[in-house]
């Protein structure tokens, strides 16, 4: 199955779960910045969770489908149309061939997925076929790229269900993407206690926007200026996806998707790897506070993320047959 690409949007790219074992060269993981929403896309189409599926940022693409393909668009609140019909998300969609799917700008959120049944058809660099634009793998997409999918024939729900784009039933998207107000949960970091007291009273519970030149590699945060009691002379350590680093002027970043494998700022906290979701659907200008839990407390969080999507993986496979 051929995908054109009439419009590449302001920033789509080719993400799947993510490139792993390969930070002692200096690669980051990169991968989708909101994993379940990756997840789910790829669930209702009948892909393996983590297969290759298109990340939108803000504003999305115009894609042209050569043959019928069904897809899921999911994440953030985006305007896609087929014509002049709005089409709906978090469940799966069929576009019958020389369909014109146009995905404009994001009502809510930052970040959107589309997933097509049998995947992107991606060669892989080091395991995975995720884009890094910060180390040059890949790129995001240009008008006249073509994106290829496995043709796969339509789930048995579409044959049953008698309506032209799928099945009535999709998510409730409440539980995946939720942009109501409130605290990033987050554990104390290697160097907490180098800030001043000041500072460390500042960081769970001062007020932090994002900054305009926030990227998939880190969000800078404007807002109170953090200080440490004194100078720190540090040897680069590792750091990952949700590490809050503090440089010395004293707005910290957090570290993202693409972010490097090791730095030598002050490591003052670390997301809980369950709100890195909710992290990456901010917009530059958004405003968050950090929440301070401990490490139990984040794994416990985790796991029970985990569960609901294993659960929600298993219930959209009944439904599919």
């Amino acid at each position: 199955m051929t995908i054109e690409v009439i419009k590449p949007g302001l920033l789509s790219t080719v993400q799947d779960g993510g490139r792993f074992g390969q930070a002692r060269f200096g690669v980051a993981p990169s991968g989708a910045m909101d994993v379940p929403a990756l997840r789910l896309a790829n669930t209702l189409v009948g892909n393996s969770a983590t297969a290759a599926a298109l990340e939108l940022t803000l504003l999305g693409p115009v894609l042209r489908f050569q043959h019928e393909a069904v897809i899921a668009i999911t994440g953030a609140e985006i305007d896609a149309r087929v014509d002049a019909a709005a089409l709906p998300m978090w469940r799966p969609l069929h576009l019958p061939a020389g369909t014109l799917l146009t995905l404009g700008g994001m009502r809510r959120g930052a970040r959107s997925y589309i997933a097509f049944a049998g995947g992107l058809q991606v060669l892989p660099c080091l395991g995975s076929a995720s884009t890094d634009v910060n180390a040059g793998i890949g790129r995001a997409l240009r008008s006249g790229d073509e994106l290829m999918s496995l043709a796969q024939a339509l789930p048995a729900a579409f044959g049953a269900c008698g309506r032209a784009h799928g099945p009535s039933w999709s998510l409730a998207p409440a539980h995946w993407f939720d942009l109501r107000s409130r605290p990033l949960r987050a554990v104390t970091g290697r160097h907490f206690h180098a800030l001043d007291e000041a500072s460390r009273l500042a960081l769970f519970a001062d007020e932090f926007r994002v900054a305009s030149d926030s990227n998939r590699v880190g969000f800078r945060l404007q807002g109170t200026t953090l200080q440490l009691t004194q100078p720190l002379e540090l040897i680069s350590e590792a750091v990952d996806f949700g590490s809050v680093q503090l440089p010395p002027g004293g707005a910290p970043i957090v570290l993202m998707a693409e972010h490097p494998t090791t730095g030598g700022y002050p490591r003052i906290a670390q997301v809980a790897a369950v709100d890195l979701p909710y992290l990456a659907q901010h917009r530059p200008g958004d405003r968050l506070r950090f929440e301070r839990i401990d490490a139990g407390h984040a794994e416990r969080l985790l796991i029970e993320q985990e569960r609901a999507l294993d659960e929600m993986t298993a219930e959209i496979g009944r439904r599919l047959q």
